[in-house]
């Protein structure tokens, strides 16, 4: 599964042909979660709260790079990184 970011410890992962909704996999200290991309809410698992924020504000700001990789990954292309919320 590529890694699409990583900021402030954060891995975000998406799946190819992953199912709906379009979401992304999120790994911080042990932590796992899903994440719509939506609304950047956890759908599955748990993230610290402080991570669980930062995650969340990136996929509203990510959002149509994040939908862009969506698109790509059901269509089983290469995905495209995308700048951390700490500017990577």
């Amino acid at each position: 599964m590529p890694v699409i970011s990583y900021f402030f410890g954060i891995y975000v992962r998406m799946y190819h042909d992953d199912h709906a909704p379009p979401q992304v996999h999120v790994e911080y200290q042990g932590h796992e979660a899903l994440v719509a991309i939506a609304s950047g809410d956890i759908i599955e698992g748990a993230l610290p709260r402080r991570a669980a924020q930062l995650v969340k504000e990136w996929c509203l700001e990510q959002q149509a790079a994040l939908l862009e990789d969506w698109r790509l990954a059901q269509a089983l292309l290469p995905l495209k990184r995308i700048p951390g919320a700490d500017n990577d």
